[in-house]
């Protein structure tokens, strides 16, 4: 379980890190500048070098134009990520983290209601205590009942499927150690699963919670509704699958068919003790036909599982990859010393 969150003293650490802010934005034409500009008087006092990455999500609205006048303004430590098309929140925030060049990345929302100026605070936290992750939880939350209400359900469900305790798996305010980051790929809708992607590489116990600021929307409208719900179910599903199970996928579906083969064989067993002993017809059942049919689902399943099993050992042995991760040391000198804003 992660432990209750504590308030840290705002200032900053003096472990020496580059820090890469990503902001994933998508028809937020009136929030762009004023984000910007939050930014970088949040960090105008940073001692450490800090870029901000705008990822452009196929905005057709004046976003891009806008963006690329603060570029301009702000300097070459302000970098944008233009998406040919609309991809999606979390294949616009995958683009910024690899367009990252810190050792520590900070992702937040576009919208206004994150406030970076409690991203010092939780880098500290994240570089002190030797953490992975440092997750924003929106305690005073500044939303209606209709965006509340299910995100309390999902992050209770998460919680419960993941194993991963914490209170709000959907504020995007997150700061991350880049090196663990990198061991995940961002699929789908996967953004919200993140804390659970990251426990797959990494122990519970590195990831904490900070409790942030919240603000209330000034500007433009919610890109989310109660249509994401479905989406949430199907996607939680598929994380609880890789989390478990993704290097013996034989282990999930042998289970289902071992269970769903037992109660099969139980009804034909029953079925056949009627036969013999009692002399009655069983031939017109329907719970004969039941329990062919549990019998030949199962068989699908085990044999599902095999060749699960067969295309896992592929898949590890094709790309290289391995079922574990190893804890490497982290680089602290990058190769390209441009485009960082320094400190005064």
């Amino acid at each position: 379980m992660i432990d209750e969150q504590q308030q840290y003293p705002a200032e900053q650490t003096d472990h020496p890190h580059r820090l890469s802010i990503v902001i994933p934005m998508y028809n937020e034409e009136d929030n762009v500048r004023p984000m910007a500009t939050a930014v970088n008087e949040a960090l105008s006092q940073y001692r450490n070098p800090w870029e901000l990455i705008i990822v452009d999500d196929g905005s057709v609205d004046k976003s891009i134009p806008i963006m690329r006048e603060i570029a301009t303004q702000y300097g070459a430590h302000v970098r944008i990520v233009p998406l040919q098309r609309n991809f999606g929140q979390t294949a616009a925030m995958q683009a910024g983290i690899d367009a990252a060049r810190g050792d520590v990345i900070a992702t937040l929302d576009g919208d206004l209601q994150n406030d970076p100026r409690d991203i010092p605070r939780m880098v500290k936290r994240l570089l002190e205590e030797d953490l992975d992750l440092v997750a924003g939880r929106r305690k005073d939350r500044q939303d209606n009942l209709l965006r509340k209400i299910p995100s309390f359900f999902a992050n209770r469900l998460i919680v419960k499927v993941t194993g991963v305790a914490l209170h709000d798996y959907g504020c995007t305010l997150k700061i991350f150690r880049t090196s663990i980051l990198r061991q995940i790929r961002l699929y789908g809708e996967m953004h919200r699963f993140i804390p659970a992607w990251i426990a797959a590489a990494t122990t519970p116990a590195r990831i904490k919670e900070e409790v942030v600021n919240h603000h209330a929307r000034q500007f433009g409208s919610s890109k989310y509704g109660l249509s994401r719900i479905y989406r949430v179910l199907l996607d939680l599903l598929s994380v609880y699958f890789f989390m478990r199970f993704r290097s013996r996928p034989s282990h999930f579906f042998g289970r289902i068919g071992l269970i769903l083969g037992f109660i099969g064989s139980s009804c034909l067993l029953y079925l056949g003790g009627v036969k013999l002993f009692l002399h009655e017809n069983i031939g017109g059942r329907p719970l004969l036909l039941l329990a062919i049919l549990l019998i030949v689902i199962a068989v699908q399943f085990l044999t599902t599982g095999v060749l699960s099993e067969m295309v896992s050992h592929t898949y590890y042995e094709a790309s290289n990859q391995r079922p574990y991760m190893i804890r490497e040391p982290e680089r602290l000198q990058i190769d390209d010393d441009q485009g960082w804003k320094k400190p005064a």
